[in-house]
């Protein structure tokens, strides 16, 4: 029994490990800049100036993570409510699993000549929402995977597994697909052991393809151990789906626990994700780094945040997830304010020597402890939501989790966004993303830290 609960758990660590190269090759550093490139490139062609061009590709790239966000989080728990209303999950798993592979593998179109730019920004958007439905499902799953004392554990392992995964990945692809200069692989082949073609970015664009089979391979021991428990479906609709989504949503505003968690955490991912965002665009503006140079530094955030939520994990399990949030987030607050007092003439105060190396070792320091104290934050969070999930209703739980940390993705950006323009500096525009991570670190003081979910039931919460 223990050995089938064994690999159970294990199938379902394989998840991040399959689908983490989706949001470190994809999102962060192959496709998202080849396809602002690309865009900006088309623009430029097509008359505008090269300042409206880059204006115009950002906005379009950052318009469809929008609007793929803001599907996510009014739908998610919705879909998570049918789901917990008819008893079935792997089923919705499997359909968005393979809308996924088939809308990364298009990816492979983003030519060049930026003919096929809007085809492609669909395409990753509907992989996005994808992935993220495919997340909530999987997270579900979690409370039934271990006792109370070991959800922060596994949780923290599967999310280190994952980013490890998405260090192998990078690592593998960089030098064998990537093309530097004169389609050449920093190794100075041509891409794909030869046969893609590098001056039309045919390594480039195989970064598509490459996350759709490595999903496919990687997802193999999910499909064999990860299993639904044995209970019939049961007679639920989409009608009791809703009316029980209503009496959920109405219950969190009796559930003063639950509801501080959800703005808690809606804020601080908010911040973190921001930091995540504009990390690379504020060494490029305030300290002149280049592509390699931005490479790094997001290589030893992925593998900081792989050793620390390991950490982290362990750390829940002994100490409980908010003393893990908690000290992430001051983590993290430190880090900002190191950030914002920092140019390539002084920090905090201190002035430098001219060309000195230090704001370049700090914000190294900075990456790696940004990627730790995030990837702690991401298992510690999950765990937290476990314990405030209803045992009849997990999927909806994470509906909910999932709008928490998709509803307010646009304020972070906004903030910064103005603060740079009412300061006129980039390094003041990072300023509001200390209040969100501090607002979020007072509101869970009223969030229990073993959670409430014994106190409550479906039966319990007050009907709207």
């Amino acid at each position: 029994m223990a050995s089938v609960l064994q690999k159970r758990v294990w199938g379902w660590m394989a998840f991040d490990w399959a689908t983490q190269p989706f949001y470190t090759l994809g999102l962060t550093f192959i496709f998202g800049p080849y396809f602002a490139t690309v865009a900006a490139e088309f623009f430029l062609t097509s008359g505008m100036t090269e300042r409206a061009a880059d204006a115009r590709a950002q906005s379009l790239w950052s318009l469809g993570q929008t609007l793929a966000g803001l599907f996510i989080a009014f739908t998610a728990p919705v879909l998570g409510a049918y789901a917990d209303s008819t008893g079935r999950r792997l089923p919705w798993l499997v359909a968005f699993s393979a809308v996924f592979v088939v809308c990364t593998a298009l990816l492979w179109f983003m030519v060049p000549d930026g003919s096929a730019t809007m085809f492609c920004l669909v395409a990753f958007s509907i992989a996005f929402v994808a992935a993220e439905y495919a997340l909530v499902f999987t997270n579900a799953i979690l409370p039934g995977l271990g006792d109370h004392d070991e959800i922060g554990r596994i949780s923290g392992d599967g999310a280190a597994i994952g980013y490890w995964g998405g260090f192998v990945a990078l690592l593998i692809f960089l030098p064998l697909f990537f093309e530097l200069n004169e389609g050449k692989t920093m190794l100075g082949i041509s891409p794909g052991f030869g046969l893609l073609n590098g001056m039309d970015r045919e390594g480039t664009r195989a970064v598509g393809p490459f996350i759709a089979v490595w999903f496919l391979i990687f997802m193999i021991p999910y499909w064999l151990y990860v299993r639904e428990d044995a209970a019939p479906n049961r007679a639920g609709g989409m009608a009791a789906a809703l009316r029980d989504l209503k009496i959920s949503l109405a219950g969190v505003v009796h559930r003063r626990s639950l509801l501080n968690f959800l703005i808690s955490s809606m804020l601080y991912r908010d911040a973190l994700a921001a930091l995540y965002a504009f990390g690379g665009v504020y060494a490029a503006l305030v300290l002149d780094w280049g592509l390699m140079q931005i490479a790094a530094f997001g290589i030893i955030g992925v593998v900081a945040a792989a050793v620390s939520t390991s950490i982290a994990g362990r750390a829940d399990r002994r100490f409980g997830p908010r003393p893990v949030i908690h000290v992430c987030i001051v983590t993290l607050m430190v880090v900002c304010v190191i950030i914002v007092g920092m140019t390539r003439e002084q920090v905090l105060g201190i002035p430098l020597s001219p060309g000195s190396p230090v704001p370049d070792l700090l914000f190294y320091i900075c990456g790696s402890i940004i990627g730790g104290a995030g990837g702690g934050i991401y298992s510690a969070s999950r765990s937290m939501m476990v314990r405030h999930t209803l045992p009849e209703r997990p999927t909806e739980a994470f509906g909910l989790f999932a709008l928490s940390g998709k509803a307010t993705a646009f304020l972070a950006p906004g903030l910064i966004a103005f603060f740079t323009w009412w300061f006129g500096d980039a390094r003041l525009g990072f300023t509001p993303v200390i209040g969100l991570f501090l607002a979020g670190f007072v509101l869970l003081r009223w969030v229990e830290p073993e959670g409430d979910r014994a106190e409550w039931s479906n039966d319990s919460i007050p009907a709207p």
